[in-house]
C-alpha cells in the first residue's frame, strides 16, 4: 500500500455532494425497481396475457437489466478511477435517462429487454460513483453517516416508485417521469466538484482502474467475493419475496387472487420492502457506529433475514393479505444492511481501484440476481417444485454462500483510505 497526500477540504455530512449522491442513488433505485412494479401491466399491454408467460418473459427482462448492471458496473467502475468520480455521474445519468424515456414507448418484447439492457448499464454508474465520491470527501468520523444517507435516501426511491405507480397508473408514464427526474439530477450535479483523493492519485505512476489488481493475492481476490456474497441476500429477498410476491402466494393454496391483486401486490410489496429496507438501514448504520465494528453489524442484520423469513411464512400462511405486508415489511426490515454494506466496500480497497471496487460490486451482487433466476426456474420449471420449495432453495445457497464471504472481510471501521494498492 502507499499512503497519498489528502488534498480536499472537509465537508459536512449535509454538504450538497452527499445530498446529489443521495438523490443519484434515489433514481437509480426508482428506475431498478420500477419494472417489478409495472410488469404484469406493461407485458399485458404488449400482447403477453399468460401467468407463464408473464413470468417467464419477466424473469428474461429483469436478466436484462442485471447483464446490462454487470458490464455497466465494470465499464463505470474503471472508468471511475481512470477518469474521475464526476464523469461517472454525468455519463451514467445520460445513459439511464435516454433508456428510461425510451421504455415509455416499447411496442414488443425484444425491443423492451434491449432498452432494460441499456438502462440497466447506465445505472450501474450511479451508486457505486456516489459512495466512493463520499466516503473520500468525509472525514473518517463522518463517512459511515454519509454513505447511511446515501443509501437510506436512495432505497426510498422504490417507496416514490410505487407512489408514482398508484397515482399515475399508466406504465410507459412512469418510464417518462423516470426520465424526467434524471434530467432534472443532471443539472444539479453541475456544481459538485472532484474527489482530492483522486487527484491526489491521479499525479502518481500508480495503476489506476486496473481489474487485474484485485486478483494479485488470494486475500484481496477472497475480501472482494466475500462483498460481492454478502450483499445477495438483501437482493434475493426483494426479489423472491416482494417482486413476485403474486407466484408465491399462489404457492400458498391459501390466497385466490384477482387480476387486481395481481396488479397490486407487487407495487404495495416493493413499497413496503424498501420502506423496511430503509428503516433497517438507519438502525443497521447506528449500530455500527455504536459499536464501532461493520463486520459485526453485517453478521446481525443476515441473522436476522433468516429468522424474517421464517416470521415472513409464519404470517403468510394465515391466508391473510394484510399479513403478507405486514411479514414483508418486517422481513425488509430485517435485511436492511445496504449502507453498511456499500461502506465496508469502500473502505476496503485503496483510492486507486476503489471506484471499480464499489462500481462493480453493488453491480455484480444486484447482476446475481441472474443467477438468483436462473435457480428459481431451474428448480420450479426442471425439478418441479413450488414456487416457496424454489425460493427456499435458493435461499439456502444464497445465505451459507454469504456466511461464507463474511468470513473473507476485513473490519473497516475507522480505517485510513489515504492509500493506494500496488
Amino acid at each position: 500500500m502507499e499512503n497519498i497526500t489528502k488534498q480536499h477540504k472537509t465537508y459536512t455530512v449535509f454538504s450538497m455532494v452527499v445530498w446529489v449522491a443521495a438523490l443519484g442513488n434515489f433514481v437509480d433505485t426508482f428506475d431498478l425497481l420500477l419494472f417489478g412494479m409495472i410488469r404484469t401491466q406493461s407485458l399485458r399491454d404488449i400482447g403477453i396475457t399468460t401467468k407463464e408467460g408473464i413470468e417467464r418473459i419477466g424473469l428474461m427482462l429483469d436478466n436484462s437489466q442485471m447483464i446490462g448492471m454487470l458490464i455497466g458496473g465494470l465499464f463505470w467502475g474503471i472508468l471511475g478511477d481512470k477518469k474521475g468520480r464526476i464523469s461517472v455521474l454525468f455519463g451514467s445519468i445520460i445513459t439511464y435517462t435516454i433508456a428510461n424515456i425510451c421504455n415509455g414507448f416499447v411496442q414488443d418484447v425484444h425491443t423492451y429487454a434491449g432498452l432494460r439492457f441499456v438502462a440497466g448499464f447506465g445505472l450501474a454508474g450511479e451508486l457505486g460513483a456516489g459512495v466512493t465520491l463520499v466516503n473520500e470527501v468525509l472525514s473518517k468520523e463522518k463517512r459511515g453517516y454519509g454513505t447511511m444517507l446515501v443509501a437510506s435516501i436512495g432505497i426510498m426511491g422504490a417507496v416514490f416508485g410505487g407512489m408514482v405507480v398508484k397515482w399515475v397508473g399508466n406504465w410507459r408514464y412512469c418510464y417518462f417521469i423516470g426520465g424526467g427526474l434524471g434530467v432534472i439530477l443532471l443539472f444539479l450535479r453541475a456544481g459538485v466538484i472532484e474527489s482530492g483523493m483522486f487527484h491526489a492519485a491521479k499525479n502518481t505512476n500508480v495503476l489506476k482502474g486496473n481489474f487485474k489488481i484485485i486478483f494479485k493475492n488470494k486475500h484481496r481476490w477472497q475480501k472482494y467475493l466475500g462483498l460481492i456474497l454478502i450483499g445477495i441476500p438483501m437482493w434475493y429477498v426483494v426479489q423472491m419475496y416482494a417482486k413476485y410476491s403474486p407466484e408465491l402466494l399462489d404457492s400458498l393454496g391459501k390466497y385466490n387472487l384477482t387480476d387486481d391483486l395481481r396488479k397490486k401486490i407487487p407495487v404495495n410489496g416493493i413499497m413496503l420492502t424498501y420502506l423496511g429496507l430503509t428503516i433497517g438501514d438507519f438502525l443497521c448504520s447506528w449500530h455500527s457506529e455504536r459499536i464501532r465494528n461493520r463486520k459485526k453489524a453485517v453478521l446481525r442484520s443476515m441473522c436476522l433475514t433468516i429468522l424474517g423469513i421464517a416470521l415472513f411464512f409464519l404470517l403468510v400462511m394465515q391466508g391473510n393479505i394484510n399479513l403478507y405486508y405486514i411479514a414483508i415489511l418486517v422481513l425488509g426490515t430485517c435485511a436492511g444492511y445496504w449502507a453498511v454494506f456499500m461502506s465496508v466496500a469502500a473502505e476496503s480497497f485503496g483510492s486507486n481501484i476503489r471506484s471499480t471496487v464499489t462500481g462493480t460490486v453493488p453491480n455484480f451482487v444486484r447482476g446475481a440476481v441472474v443467477l438468483v433466476n436462473l435457480g428459481y426456474s431451474i428448480f420450479k420449471f426442471d425439478l418441479h417444485l413450488t414456487a416457496v420449495g424454489a425460493n427456499l432453495a435458493i435461499g439456502l445457497i444464497v445465505f451459507l454462500c454469504a456466511f461464507w464471504g463474511w468470513t473473507r472481510l476485513d473490519e473497516t471501521y475507522g480505517k485510513d483510505l489515504n492509500y493506494m494498492e500496488e
